[in-house]
């Protein structure tokens, strides 16, 4: 038997006439995270119009269902862009410009699918609100802002979350994904996406004339002699099983090729899947830079300024176990795969966290088999919009209904 009803499934098949021009627009006018005003605002309308309570939490929105005894399940979606220029060549490619929080105008893009995920989590929110003779409890279709840079879901549970919405027995999400290929889904229990963590380090040198090495302290050599160190942390300090990447993303040093610099900073990324690996790397990073500093005859302690901290995403086993038995329901078991652990990481855990419930995410497949595929985050970044929109909400309806209760 199928998770959704006859009737829920033949109703999908009308859902892209209204689904496809709403991803479009969002696609053309991404905004950047924590400023997402008018998609917000897009969210509230339609989410009031199929009957939700509907309230702005924390720069989201969250639309409450109740339709009578049961759980009550939340299923999340986040809705921001990011400040890249789109290069996809889509009839409707984003030209977006937006002002960002430095104050600063920059090109903006759904190049990580959010579009994709507010499109089908109010698909599932209108098909099951049309539908209330089918199941029983309480649906919480939460919109969530600033995943892109780990504020968002904080921000909802700062602003009285827990407080302002019924808790829930579980909490969904989704992602699209470059695999598996279009028309399928990829779920797993356990760790499915890393944790994460950003560093900027600032380290201190003495300037000089670059003709007079031996009158500064050179901050370049010191911060080159760091980059070269903590390459041996994953491969000396991490065990051989285990997962750890500590990625320096940019450094930046002096304005001439004459002049020995005061200062060098350095911009990192860590990504583990346990946070006690995450927790050793860092410390490890702050312990070679503190070093490499008393051997360079640093004239200053280093500065450290960590940013941007996301939790591992860790599948609650029961709830991954009834949502993959959902899909092979609704989809048939030869469109449904094992998740592999995703280095990327998400902030969507803190919710149920937020709650002490249980949870489960997933991957929805973005590009046909034997497609290029663009990663996610690349100003390549095009979906096909079928069947990846329609498997989306598929899979976001399938997942909700199975842990809600029935009146088949």
């Amino acid at each position: 038997m199928t998770t959704l009803t006859d009737r829920m499934t033949s109703a999908l098949e009308q859902y892209s006439a209204w689904q496809e021009p709403i991803l479009e627009d969002l696609h053309r006018h991404p905004e950047l995270s924590m400023l997402e005003e008018r998609t917000r605002e897009i969210v509230a309308e339609h989410l009031t119009e199929s009957g939700f309570t509907v309230q702005h939490i924390g720069g989201g929105v969250v639309g409450v269902l109740e339709n009578g005894e049961g759980p009550a399940v939340l299923l999340r979606a986040d809705i921001d862009g990011l400040p890249v220029k789109e290069a996809s060549g889509l009839p409707y490619a984003s030209e977006h410009t937006q002002t960002g929080a430095d104050g600063k105008k920059q090109p903006t893009m759904h190049a990580c699918g959010h579009d994709f995920h507010t499109v089908a989590g109010l698909g599932a929110a209108r098909l099951l609100a049309a539908h209330r003779g089918d199941w029983s409890g309480t649906f919480i279709a939460l919109f969530q802002p600033g995943e892109e840079i780990a504020a968002g879901a904080a921000a909802m549970v700062a602003d009285g979350l827990v407080d302002k919405i019924p808790t829930p027995q579980a909490c969904l999400g989704q992602h699209v994904l470059t695999s598996p290929a279009a028309g399928k889904v990829a779920v797993a229990p356990g760790p499915v996406l890393s944790s994460s963590v950003s560093m900027r380090v600032l380290v201190h040198g003495a300037g000089s004339h670059g003709s007079m090495p031996h009158l500064g302290i050179d901050p370049v050599v010191l911060a080159s002699a760091i980059v070269g160190r903590i390459q041996t942390l994953v491969a000396r300090e991490i065990a051989p099983g285990d997962f750890g990447v500590v990625t320096v993303g940019a450094l930046h040093a002096g304005t001439s090729a004459n002049i020995i610099p005061d200062r060098a900073e350095l911009a990192l990324n860590f990504r583990a899947y346990s946070e006690e690996v995450l927790d050793h790397l860092v410390e490890g990073v702050q312990r070679i830079v503190r070093a490499e500093c008393v051997a360079a005859r640093s004239p200053k302690a280093p500065e450290f300024e960590l940013f941007n901290r996301y939790p591992v995403t860790d599948n609650d086993p029961d709830v991954a176990a009834r949502v993959r038995e959902a899909f092979e329901g609704q989809l048939g078991p030869e469109r449904v795969e094992t998740m592999a652990p995703v280095t990327a990481s998400e902030d969507f855990s803190v919710i149920p966290e937020a709650f002490g419930a249980p949870y489960c995410y997933w991957g929805v497949g973005a590009y046909a088999e034997g497609r290029e595929a663009a990663p996610n985050h690349s100003p390549l970044w095009a979906p096909d919009l079928q069947p990846t929109l329609r498997v989306a909400t598929e899979a976001a309806a399938s997942a909700v209904l199975a842990l809600l209760g029935h009146r088949r």
